[in-house]
C-alpha cells in the first residue's frame, strides 16, 4: 500500500509538473543586441506615474454636475496631451502589470509564482536602459526592478511594509508620502551639486508608484468616498509635481509625463481576473515629444460605449496594449527598447517628424526580430535537421527582404510605407515567437496523454486484481521475456532520440514514464480476460455503470465552467433514495438527505464574488452550529454514549464557536469606525487557527463524537474567515455529510452485507485495519463518485477559489489588515481546505461503516479524478484570449492538484479521525 501510494504520488506530480513545462515555460530569450533609434529624442527625461488599482472609468467619468474629480488631468486630456485606454492582461495583479509597463512583455505565470518582491528571472527594462532612475513607492514593486538592473543607477525609496494597512484610517497617505518625498528630493538637489548634475543629464526616469488608490479600493470598494477622494488627491499631487519639475528644470520643455495604472478593480474591491473593470486602465501622456489633444468630429469606433459617459467623444482616443507603453517611453527619451519587449510603438502619441516615426518603428521591428532569431536558432540547434520545420512567414530569406525593403523605403522618404512594412514584420515576428515557443507542445502532450491513459488502466487492473476475487485463467498472460525486450528497445530508442536533440531532463521523464506504466498494464492484461469468471460483476452491469460514471464525470467537468450545474447535480442526488427504493426502508434518513441536498444546492447559485459583507449571516451560522451541536449532545445524553470528559470538551468547543461567531462582527464594526483591528480579536483568531487541527485529537475516537469535534473546530476557524452567506456552507455541508453516513449504513443493510451498528458507539481506532472484510461491489463506484462530487461542491460551492483569484482581503481582516500576499493567500487557501476536510472525514467514516478497505474505495476515486484530469488536459488551449488560455490551464491544474492533495489529505484525515492525543500527568503528549 505504501509503495503504491508513493508511486502514484510520484506519477501525479510528474503529470502536474508537465503542464508547466508545456504551457508555463518562460518566453524570455537572452543574447539580443539592444536597438536604439539613431535620431535625437524629443525628451531628456521621463516622469512615469502609476496609480495602482485605478480604473479607467473612475478617472475619465465626469460628475453629475459636469465637472471632473481630476480637473488637472482632465485639462491635460482636452488641451495638451494624448489619452486612451491601456488594455492589460490576466492576471491583473501589480507585479505582472508593472513588468508589462516597464519591461514591455507579459510575465509568465511561473515567474510570478517564483517571487513577488524580487526579480526571479533576468529581463531588461526601461529603468535598466536609462542613465539614472529614481523610484518612490511600495516595497513590493520597486525592488524587483532595482535588482534586475545592471550597475547602480536605479535608486529606490520605499515606505515600511507595515504602512500598507487595509484598516488604515486613510490609505491615501501612501500617495501623499510619495509626493512629499519627491518634493523633498528636488529641494535637496538644489543644494547638492552632484545630485543636481545627475538630474540635468539626459535619459533619466522618475517613477512614482502610487498605492493608496488600490489600498482604499480593497478596504472600502471603488465606489466609496475614500477611493474617489484618493483619486482627487492624486490629481492634485500630479499638478503640484509637474509644477515642481518644470520649475527645477527651468521650463526647458524636455520633460515627458506618463500617467497610467497597472490594473483596475471590480466593484467589490478585488482584481486578478479578466473583468473589463480590471483590464481597462487609463493612459494620459503629455509633454516633450507628445501630440497635443486632437479634436475629432467623426464618431470614434470602440467596442465600449464609454466615450459618451466620459464626455470625451470630441477628443481623439488612442488605445494601446499595456506592453506598448515600454517602447513608447524608450522612444521619447532615446534609450534602447527593452530587449524582451513585445510591445508595438503607438505612433499616434508621438509629435515628431515622419522620419523619426519611421526610424522608431524600424528600431521596434528589429528589436522584436532579434528575439525571433534567437528563438529560432535555439530551436534549430536542438532539433534534428530533417525534423525541423521553420516558421514559413519569416525564413532567413524573407527576413533579409523585410529589412532591405524597410531601409530602402526610409531612404526614399516613403515613410508611411516603411511604417506599414515594419508593423507587418513585427506582427510576423510575434507570431513566430509563439510558434517556436510552442514547437514541442504536441510531442510532449502526446507523451503525457500516453502516460495518463496507461496509469489509469493500471489502477483499474489493480482494483480488479486485488479487490474483485477474480478466478485466474491460465494462458492469458503475455510472456514476461517478450515484454521486457520490447520495453528495453523502446527505452533505448526514446533515450537516443532525446540525446541527439539535446532535450531537457524533464523531457526524458515525460517520454520514458509511459514505458514502465504500460509494461505493468500489459503484464496484468490477463486480468481483464478473467472478468467473465466474476458472477457478481456481469459485463452488462459494468457497462451500465460505466455509462453512468462517464455521464457523471462530464457533469463535473461542465461544473468547472458553470457552477449552477452543481445545483442540478444535487437535485438529482436528492432523489436517489427514492429511485433506489431506500426511501421505503429509511424514510427519516431519506427526507433528511433530500432537505440537505436542496439547501446545499442554493450555494452554487449565489454570486462568486462581489458580495457585500453581511456579518449577521456569520453570526447566524454560529447559532446554527450551536443548535445542531446541542441536538447531538441531547441525543448522546439519551443514549448514554458520551463520557463526562468528552461532554465537557464539546461544551468548551461550543463556547469557542460562540466567541468566534461574535469576533467578525466586532472586527467589522471596529474597522468601519476606523479604529483598526482589536488586538484581542487578532489573538483569538490566530490561536483558533493554530489549535484547529489539535483540539479534535483530544476528543473521543467514537465515530460521531470525533466528527462533531472536528466540525466544531473547523467551523470556528471558518467563521473567522467569512464575511457573509458562505459562513452557512459548513453547517449545511456537515448536515448532509452526517446524513450520508446514515444513508450508506441503510444501503448496506438493505443489501444484507452488514448488520446494524450504533453509529454513536463505533470507534475509529478499533476499525483501522478492515482490509479484505469484503470485496468491491458496483455500488462502491457510486460511493466513490458521490465523494468526488462532494469534493467539487466543497471547492466551488461558495466561490472560495474565485475569492483567491480576485483576492478580496476582507475575509482575513480578523487575522491581519496589513498587506501580505503570502499570509493572506495562505489563509484563503485554508478556508478552501476546511470543506475538503469535512468531506474527507466523512469518506473515511463511510469506509468504516461499509466495512470496505480504504484502499479500494480510494482507488476508484483516483480513477474518476484522473478521467477528469485527462479531459481537462484535452481542453487546454493555446489560442483565443489570454483569459481563455489561463482558465483552461487552471482547470487542469486544479484537478491535478486535487488528486495529489487528496492523496496527502487522506493521511491527514486518517490521523484526524482515528488518533487520540492523550495528556499524561507529567504534561507529556503521546498518540494512541
Amino acid at each position: 500500500m505504501i509503495t503504491f501510494f508513493l508511486i502514484g504520488l510520484l506519477v501525479h506530480v510528474v503529470f502536474f509538473i508537465s503542464i508547466f513545462d508545456i504551457y508555463f515555460t518562460s518566453p524570455l530569450v537572452h543574447g539580443m543586441t539592444p536597438q536604439i533609434t539613431p535620431l535625437a529624442p524629443p525628451a531628456s527625461r521621463l516622469v512615469l506615474m502609476v496609480a495602482d488599482g485605478l480604473r479607467a472609468d473612475s478617472l475619465f467619468t465626469v460628475l453629475p454636475d459636469g465637472s471632473s474629480r481630476t480637473p488637472y488631468l482632465r485639462r491635460v486630456i482636452e488641451e495638451r496631451g494624448t489619452w486612451g485606454v491601456s488594455h492589460t492582461r490576466v492576471p491583473t495583479e501589480s507585479r505582472p502589470g508593472h513588468v508589462a509597463l516597464i519591461a514591455g512583455f507579459y510575465e509568465d505565470v511561473s515567474a510570478v509564482a517564483k517571487g513577488w518582491k524580487e526579480n526571479p528571472v533576468e529581463f531588461d527594462s526601461v529603468f535598466n536602459e536609462s542613465r539614472h532612475t529614481w523610484c518612490w513607492g511600495s516595497p513590493d514593486i520597486l525592488p524587483m526592478f532595482a535588482k534586475g538592473a545592471t550597475g547602480d543607477h536605479v535608486y529606490t525609496y520605499t515606505y515600511p511594509a507595515e504602512e500598507e494597512d487595509f484598516a488604515s484610517t486613510d490609505a491615501s497617505r501612501l500617495d501623499s508620502w510619495v509626493f512629499t518625498q519627491v518634493k523633498s528630493f528636488l529641494e535637496s538637489a538644489k543644494s547638492n551639486s552632484t545630485l543636481r548634475a545627475r538630474l540635468l543629464q539626459d535619459k533619466n526616469v522618475f517613477f512614482l508608484h502610487l498605492l493608496g488608490i488600490d489600498t482604499n479600493g480593497h478596504a472600502h470598494r471603488p465606489m466609496s468616498k475614500e477611493y474617489l477622494d484618493n483619486i482627487g488627491l492624486v490629481d492634485a499631487g500630479v499638478a503640484e509635481l509637474v509644477s515642481l519639475v518644470e520649475d527645477f528644470f527651468g521650463h526647458d520643455g524636455q520633460t515627458t509625463y506618463v500617467f497610467t495604472s497597472d490594473h483596475g478593480m471590480t466593484n467589490w474591491g478585488s482584481h486578478g481576473a479578466g473583468h473589463p473593470s480590471e483590464t481597462l486602465t487609463p493612459l494620459v501622456v503629455w509633454g516633450a515629444g507628445v501630440n497635443n489633444a486632437v479634436k475629432v468630429t467623426e464618431p470614434q469606433q470602440f467596442t465600449d460605449r464609454s466615450l459618451q459617459d466620459w464626455k470625451l467623444e470630441h477628443i481623439r482616443r488612442v488605445d494601446v496594449n499595456q506592453a506598448d507603453i515600454a517602447p513608447l517611453m524608450s522612444s521619447l527619451i532615446g534609450v534602447p527598447i527593452p530587449v524582451n519587449s513585445v510591445g508595438v510603438l503607438p505612433l499616434l502619441y508621438l509629435n515628431n517628424s515622419a522620419l523619426f516615426k519611421a526610424e522608431s518603428m524600424y528600431t521596434n521591428a528589429i528589436q522584436v526580430l532579434e528575439q525571433f532569431k534567437i528563438k529560432m536558432m535555439q530551436k534549430k540547434e536542438t532539433t534534428l535537421s530533417f525534423l525541423f520545420t521553420p516558421y514559413l512567414q519569416l525564413t532567413d530569406i524573407k527576413q533579409a527582404e523585410f529589412i532591405h525593403d524597410a531601409k530602402k523605403l526610409i531612404q526614399l522618404e516613403e515613410y508611411e510605407k516603411a511604417i506599414s512594412l515594419c508593423q507587418s514584420l513585427i506582427s510576423h515576428a510575434l507570431e513566430g515567437l509563439v510558434y517556436y515557443h510552442t514547437y514541442d507542445r504536441f510531442f510532449l502532450g502526446c507523451s503525457v496523454v500516453l502516460g495518463f491513459v496507461g496509469w489509469t488502466s493500471y489502477v483499474i487492473v489493480v482494483i480488479l486484481k486485488t479487490h474483485a476475487s477474480l478466478i485466474r485463467q491460465p494462458g492469458h498472460q503475455i510472456p514476461s521475456r517478450t515484454l521486457k525486450r520490447l520495453c528495453v528497445g523502446v527505452t533505448v530508442g526514446i533515450t537516443g532520440f532525446l540525446l541527439i536533440q539535446r532535450s531537457p531532463l524533464t523531457y526524458y521523464i515525460y517520454c520514458l514514464l509511459p514505458v514502465p506504466v504500460w509494461y505493468s498494464v500489459l503484464k496484468e492484461c490477463g486480468t481483464l480476460m478473467d472478468l467473465k469468471s466474476l458472477p457478481s460483476l456481469p459485463l452488462w452491469k459494468c457497462f451500465g455503470y460505466f455509462v453512468l460514471v462517464a455521464f457523471g464525470v462530464e457533469l463535473l467537468v461542465v461544473s468547472f465552467f458553470h457552477r449552477a450545474v452543481l445545483t442540478a447535480g444535487l437535485a438529482i442526488l436528492s432523489v436517489c433514495p427514492i429511485l433506489s427504493g431506500l426511501f421505503i426502508k429509511a424514510k427519516a434518513c431519506s427526507v433528511s438527505w433530500f432537505v440537505g441536498c436542496v439547501l446545499l444546492a442554493f450555494f452554487p447559485l449565489m454570486p462568486v464574488v462581489g458580495r457585500d459583507p453581511v456579518i449577521h449571516l456569520v453570526t447566524c451560522s454560529g447559532l446554527l452550529t450551536l443548535l445542531t451541536s446541542a441536538c447531538y449532545l441531547w441525543s448522546s445524553q439519551q443514549r448514554n454514549s458520551l463520557r463526562p470528559g468528552d461532554r465537557r470538551q464539546l461544551i468548551m468547543q461550543m463556547l469557542h464557536v460562540a466567541v468566534c461567531a461574535y469576533v467578525p462582527s466586532l472586527t467589522h464594526s471596529s474597522l468601519q469606525q476606523k479604529q483598526g483591528l482589536p488586538l484581542l480579536n487578532q489573538i483569538i483568531s490566530w490561536s483558533t487557527l493554530g489549535s484547529s487541527m489539535v483540539v479534535p485529537l483530544l476528543s473521543s475516537t467514537r465515530l460521531f463524537h470525533r466528527l462533531l469535534s472536528i466540525f466544531l473546530s473547523l467551523t470556528a476557524t471558518y467563521l473567522l474567515l467569512s464575511t457573509g452567506s458562505e459562513a452557512l456552507f459548513p453547517p449545511v455541508l456537515s448536515w448532509l455529510m452526517f446524513t450520508w453516513i446514515h444513508i450508506e449504513q441503510e444501503a448496506m443493510l438493505s443489501q444484507g452485507v452488514s448488520s446494524r451498528q450504533d453509529l454513536y458507539t463505533i470507534d475509529f481506532s478499533a476499525n483501522i485495519d478492515i482490509a479484505k472484510i469484503r470485496n468491491l461491489k458496483l455500488d462502491d463506484i457510486r460511493r466513490s463518485y458521490f465523494f468526488v462530487f462532494f469534493i467539487i461542491t466543497a471547492f466551488f460551492g461558495t466561490g472560495n477559489i474565485a475569492s483567491i483569484n480576485s483576492f478580496d482581503p476582507a475575509s482575513v481582516y480578523c487575522f491581519l489588515t496589513i498587506f501580505n500576499p503570502f499570509i493572506m493567500g495562505g489563509l484563503m487557501m485554508w478556508k478552501v481546505i476546511i470543506p475538503f476536510i469535512i468531506v474527507m472525514c466523512t469518506f473515511e467514516t463511510i469506509q468504516v461503516v461499509t466495512q470496505l478497505s480504504s484502499r479500494s474505495l480510494f482507488l476508484i476515486v483516483l480513477v474518476i479524478s484522473d478521467l477528469m484530469a485527462l479531459h481537462f488536459f484535452f481542453l487546454v488551449q493555446d489560442y483565443g484570449s489570454w483569459l481563455d488560455i489561463g482558465t483552461s490551464i487552471s482547470h487542469y491544474v486544479i484537478v491535478m492538484s486535487m488528486t495529489i492533495f487528496l492523496m496527502l489529505l487522506s493521511i491527514v484525515t486518517h490521523i484526524l479521525t482515528s488518533k487520540r492525543l492523550t495528556l499524561w500527568r507529567r504534561n507529556k503528549l503521546h498518540f494512541t
